[in-house]
């Protein structure tokens, strides 16, 4: 019988930290928060509504953030719950 403690034989790898950590981008997915940047940019840039750019930024990348310390795929799960057609959805 074999201990748990004890590894097997060949069958070690070691495994850095940073390929089992989610992408973050200021506490929020690096994509979500690319492309909240990128909608706060045009509208703060393109059409001069620096104060809407500004909001929409800070709410935006602070619901990202809260939601990625609850779940750092977040963004993964609702891509693949979209995906999914309804009667598949549990």
């Amino acid at each position: 019988m074999l201990d748990v403690a004890e590894p097997i034989a060949g069958f070690h790898a070691p495994v850095h930290r940073a390929l089992t950590e989610p992408i973050l981008l200021g506490g929020a997915p690096r994509a979500l928060a690319i492309v909240n940047g990128t909608l706060a940019g045009a509208i703060g840039l393109g059409l001069r509504l620096w104060i809407a750019g500004l909001v929409i930024w800070a709410i935006g990348h602070g619901l990202s953030v809260w939601a990625a310390r609850r779940d750092p795929q977040f963004v993964d799960v609702a891509r693949r719950h979209l995906r999914l057609p309804v009667w598949m959805r549990p």
